[in-house]
């Protein structure tokens, strides 16, 4: 099979498809890969890198789009790529269709066979290829947080760890999946006082297992949060619903009961967002002012660690990856059911049911077999 990484054109966008380890596998099962010169400059994989794996390079995403029948990306295709889709080609990548109208119609009409990361979901309910991700999304939005927090940066000045004799600063955390999870661990390491919300109660006991209670676990009821992120420096907003489009759980009316100078970081950017007026931004412009509150929405936070994260998530897709190239789409759709719930457009119809259900799209379920 022919397998196309091109270079990703998102603005600082820095990770890449496959690493040059994951090419030379390729390579060796007899597949040819087309690498997009630079594609891993930005994770620190050179051409040469590539090129000694035994990829074959080449100087645009005209040929890799053009000539490859498996194409893996990090980031849903921008729309200067979506001329170069093509019917029954295949598109591996993050794709977040419930909150991109224009992208999932292009992938029907162009009757792309699109298969996005971040549905792909093992028996237990678990997103094995979203997971990496979402542990560096979870890690940095308190890193960020935290930056955003410091006077000169327009924030309150309150440092999340504590001093003798000052109280720590207070974290609000929106959501106890992986993001969450990852959130608590690195502000607590930093010292500060967390509070964490989960709508699923069973979730909350596990959490209470694994951070040995030293975070205030919360279930998910209006009044509580309201209060919680009132007195809150630093709300992260990690809720996710597989699929599809993330509900508003912070709303305006929150947001002006903050301090003036706390931030809220909104992970669930990609999914459209869990805070009200929330809108992606950019690591060129990362933050937005909403009642005098710091709003960091950048839609591939994991980009600024991008060898990090491109190690972590080509761990993750690189089985996926295999598999599809060696029996090809149809076949490993068929004999993986893990893979296949990570379909989402076929021969131009929409076969994931929470991105049609968001876009209030026609849903046409699919059967491999």
């Amino acid at each position: 099979m022919i397998i196309g990484i091109p270079r990703e054109r998102k603005k600082h966008e820095y990770r890449v498809g496959l690493t040059p380890a994951a090419v030379r596998q390729l390579v060796r099962a007899g597949h040819t890969v087309l690498v997009e010169a630079g594609a891993g400059e930005g994770a620190g994989f050179g051409d040469t890198c590539y090129r000694e794996a035994g990829a074959t390079l080449v100087t645009g995403a005209e040929d890799v789009f053009g000539e490859s029948e498996l194409v893996v990306k990090v980031k849903e295709p921008e729309p200067q790529e979506y001329r170069l889709l093509r019917q029954g080609q295949v598109l591996f990548t993050f794709l977040h269709l419930a909150a991109n109208p224009g992208l999932t119609r292009i992938l029907l009409e162009r009757e792309v066979v699109a298969i996005a990361y971040e549905t792909v979901q093992l028996d237990d309910g678990s997103l094995p290829l979203l997971a990496p991700m979402s542990e560096v999304a979870g890690k940095l939005s308190v890193q960020v947080g935290a930056h955003w927090l410091q006077k000169e940066n327009g924030g309150s000045g309150v440092l999340l760890g504590a001093v003798p004799g000052v109280p720590p600063g207070r974290v609000v955390i929106i959501g106890g999946g992986t993001v969450g999870t990852n959130a608590a661990q690195v502000a607590l390491g930093l010292g500060a006082e967390v509070t964490l919300f989960d709508v699923n109660l069973a979730r909350l006991r596990r959490l209470a297992e694994l951070l040995a209670g030293r975070v205030s676990l919360v279930s998910a009821e209006l009044g509580a949060l309201e209060e919680a992120v009132a007195a809150a420096d630093l709300v992260v907003g990690a809720v996710l619903v597989p699929g599809a489009k993330a509900p508003k759980v912070v709303t305006t009316e929150m947001i002006r009961q903050m301090r003036p100078g706390s931030v809220i970081v909104d992970v669930a950017i990609d999914q459209g967002g869990c805070v009200e007026g929330a809108v992606p931004t950019t690591h060129d412009a990362p933050v937005v002012r909403v009642e005098q509150v710091i709003l960091y929405s950048v839609a591939n936070l994991p980009a600024s660690t991008a060898r990090t994260s491109t190690l972590a998530l080509v761990n993750a897709t690189f089985p996926y990856v295999s598999r599809l190239a060696n029996l090809g789409y149809r076949e490993a759709l068929r004999t993986d059911h893990v893979l296949l719930k990570g379909l989402n457009t076929i021969e131009g119809r929409l076969v994931c049911a929470p991105v049609a259900e968001s876009l209030g799209l026609e849903y046409c379920p699919y059967s491999a077999d």
